[in-house]
């Protein structure tokens, strides 16, 4: 049985634009985004932005853990800067620029 992301557009950001490869994109998260922007629909973004708030209110209890489990492979808030919500915030807030 394959098993259905709750956050696909979230997922696809991160997983396709802060993975191994992320200077392709940009150095600075803002740097992706913008790149990430670009190749997407505005309806995407808004996407992305509702998916962060869900992940975060469906994680608060454990926000941290749950995003390494989830999207630790493909990101480490730190050395960008953040922490797991100021990173989340920051693509929030980049998004709806």
């Amino acid at each position: 049985m394959i098993s259905q992301s709750h956050y696909p557009n979230l997922d696809s950001l991160i997983r396709g634009y802060f993975n191994e490869d992320f200077d392709l994109w940009g150095n600075t998260v803002a740097e992706v985004l913008c790149c990430f922007k670009e190749e997407n629909d505005p309806v995407i973004h808004t996407l992305v932005a509702t998916e962060i708030e869900r992940f975060k209110r469906n994680h608060s209890a454990n926000l941290d853990k749950s995003f390494e489990k989830i999207y630790g492979l493909y990101v480490d808030p730190e050395p960008w800067g953040h922490s797991t919500v100021s990173f989340l915030e920051e693509l929030k807030r980049l998004l709806r620029e």
